[in-house]
Order: C-alpha cells, then structure tokens, then sequence
C-alpha cells in the first residue's frame, strides 16, 4: 500500500464533521402518531454531498424523493458539508408527494432539530433532525420543504438530482401548491438523507460509484437509475422486502483522487466514511467503480493525477478493508464497456488495458464477497468494448433506462437472503 493511499485509509476512520442528535427522537407536529421508543432506524434514500453551488437569495426550496424502504417515522439530514459559513435553516417540513411541486392534504408534518423548529448548520458540519412521525411505504415519495431565511452563499449541493426541485421567495415549506421561479433545475439542495423508523429485521445496501450510478442518461423525474430498479425489485420479492437500497453516486467520482473542473466531489476513499460507512443499519455495500480513475490518467497531464490499474486494485482493497471492519459485506461489479465514446475522452489502448486488468481482477481475484458481472451484461456481443446498443443512452458511456433495468436485474437478489446479520 503506497503511503498517501495508508494514510487517507487511516486518518478518515474518525473523521466525520457531523452533528448527529442521536438524542431520544421527538414526533413532529400536527399529528397524534408517536415513534417507537427505541426505533430501528435505516438509511431509506441519500445524495452524496458533491460541493458548494451558487449563491442563493432567501428561498423556499422543495425537493421530491422516493424511499426504497418504509418504517413509522422518519428524519432527515441536512449537510453544510462545503459551507464556509453558519447556514440558517428556518422552517422544514415533509409531507407525502402529490404532483410537480404539490403536496398531499393532510400529510404535511413540520421538523424539528433538538425539539427547535429552526436550526444553524456550522461550517462544515451537518444536522439529523428529530423522529418525525409520519408513516411511509416503500417506493413513496415524499416532499421535503426548508426555507432559508438568509439565503445561502455556498449551499452544499449534490449537481445530478435527475429530479425537478422547486424553489420559490418567502416561506412556502407549509403551502400544498407553489408556483416556482426561475428555470428547471434538479439539483439536490443540503440534504443527503432520509432515514426510516424500520422492522428490527431492515438493513440497507448502499451503493458506491460515479455517474452510472448517479443515473446519467436516465429520464427526468422517472426514478429510473439502476439503484432505483433495484429497489423496485427487492420490493416485488417477498424474501427481500426489509431491504433498503441507498445511491452514493457522483458523477465524475474517483476511487483515489479527488475530481478536478469541471467535476466535483472527494474520492470514495475519503468520503467513504460520510456516505457508506456511517449510514444507519447497512449490511451491504456494491461498488461500481473505478472507470474514471482510468480515463482521468488519459484526460489530465499532472502526475499524481495518473493511475494504473494495481493502484486502482489497491484502492478497492482498502475500501473492502474498511467495511469489512464493520461488518459489512462487500460486493463488487466489472466496469461496463465505454469503446465509442469520446467524453471525457476517447479510450485509449492504455485505458482498455487498465479496464480489462481491473475487470479481471474484481471476477478472479476472490476480493468481494459477490461479484456482479455488469460488463458481461451490458456489452455488444459483436463489439466487445461497446455498449450494446440497445442499453446507449446515446454517448456510449451511460446506459439509457433499458440498461439501467438490465444492470438492476443482472443482480441475484437470493444472495442477500439466508445470511446471518
């Protein structure tokens, strides 16, 4: 193991800036439901903190998710991750999804931070909200509404929402209906996760990776990336169905080095902590990683910034070593094949070589405990190096909505179950 790569894997054990009120939960508001006294809490959804967006003006902001998993109650996280400031957070509801940026009557239930209605986010830090009891299905989506009476001047943003979010001037957290201002835009704003109130039995599977993951070439507002596909068919499987699946994409990510313009967002090495390890009940991880490394060695002239194929084995050699230590099992997938494209940049022999090393190594090298043959599925069986083309979102990277279905479904659900946890 190279020096820089032992001490990232060392130093970040402990290294959360995080505020986490893990405190007896409180129900929210305007309802008689109360929470479970000691509730089995599960990580249903989440979006990777990526970096600090533009400045924004006071605003009502409500964003639509889907869970992968239900429980009694809910809470919420709400990052400052990139922030160089204290960030004011006034009111912040959640309510269960109608349409476009409505919500339904009678759902809407306001949260709260250690029993405070408003809440400050420090630099750098973050906030789990208290229980709120609302109860919620798997596969619901839900609305969640924060207003920032002071604006923002570096939200800490996640830039792939593949989700239209709605924003809008004064506090409109409690209207059923807002009409928004300014153009679409589906950026996921401070907050990274929602968490259920599950059966004792729930546990979560999350899924590490880059913009494959994060849904690039999925359509709009369809909860059509292949974590989303997955989590529909744990759901339709009796055997599967207390199992939570929870995206930790980032377009453009890297396993080793941080992204450079114009990507953003730490390695999985140093983020692995925040978005995989710390997750409540996780029993799983799958990563799906390693394709930018490769093709970031051809794009980027700086030294440290070239890779080969041992070294990205290393990496995910101590990423299985860290979740291993607490007690998570760790799946591995082949990278898919990218020959055609020329984003970021055409594949070089260099990279198809580092691609293919890599590839051997995650089916042969008996590193994971599962291993998922993505590029086996995915592949041309005329061309080898391509994506089939019924599975192209059109670059010849990303998958469309039909490969997106075919990766979730190239995953054998039985080996989840008849495990001991």
């Amino acid at each position: 193991m190279t020096a820089a790569l032992k001490s990232i894997t060392l130093g970040l054990a402990g290294a959360l800036l995080w505020l986490s009120p893990f405190a007896p939960a409180q129900a929210g508001s305007a309802t008689s439901d109360t929470p479970v006294d000691d509730p089995h809490w599960v990580a249903s959804w989440g979006a990777a903190p990526v970096t600090a967006g533009p400045a924004l003006p006071p605003r009502t902001i409500r964003q639509v998710i889907r869970t992968s998993l239900g429980g009694t109650a809910v809470r919420i996280r709400l990052s400052n991750l990139f922030g160089g400031s204290p960030l004011v957070v006034g009111s912040v509801r959640v309510a269960r999804s109608a349409d476009g940026p409505a919500i339904q009557a009678g759902t809407d239930r306001s949260v709260s931070f250690d029993g405070m209605a408003q809440v400050t986010l420090p630099p750098g830090g973050s906030v789990l909200s208290d229980a709120v009891a609302l109860p919620v299905a798997a596969l619901e989506s839900l609305a969640i509404s924060l207003y920032l009476p002071e604006g923002a001047s570096a939200p800490t943003v996640h830039q792939v929402g593949n989700q239209t979010v709605y924003l809008a001037q004064g506090d409109l957290t409690s209207q059923l209906r807002f009409e928004p201002e300014g153009e679409a835009d589906d950026t996921r704003y401070l907050l990274t996760d929602l968490e259920v109130a599950a059966e004792v039995d729930a546990r979560g599977l999350v899924v590490l990776g880059d913009s494959i993951t994060d849904g690039v070439g999925s359509s709009e507002n369809a909860n059509a990336r292949w974590p989303d596909r997955l989590a529909e068919r744990l759901q339709a499987t009796p055997a599967t169905r207390a199992i939570a699946v929870v995206n930790a994409g980032i377009a453009g990510n890297r396993i080793l080095n941080d992204a450079v313009a114009p990507y953003r967002g730490p390695s999985s090495l140093s983020r692995l902590d925040r978005d995989v390890l710390a997750k409540p009940g996780v029993r799983w991880l799958l990563l799906l990683q390693g394709g930018n490394d490769i093709s970031a060695s051809d794009l980027l002239d700086a030294p440290d910034q070239k890779v080969s194929a041992a070294q990205i084995i290393e990496g995910m050699q101590a990423i299985i070593a860290r979740a291993r230590a607490r007690g998570i099992e760790v799946w591995g997938a082949t990278l898919l094949p990218r020959g055609g494209t020329t984003f970021p940049t055409p594949p070089t022999a260099a990279a198809r070589a580092k691609r293919d090393a890599v590839n051997a190594w995650i089916r042969e090298s008996g590193a994971f405990d599962v291993v998922v043959d993505f590029a086996q599925v995915m592949r041309d069986p005329e061309k080898p190096d391509h994506l089939l083309p019924a599975y192209d979102s059109g670059d010849h990277l990303h998958p469309n909505d039909a490969g997106y279905r075919a990766m979730a479904e190239a995953i054998d659900l039985m080996q989840l179950v008849n495990k001991p946890w």
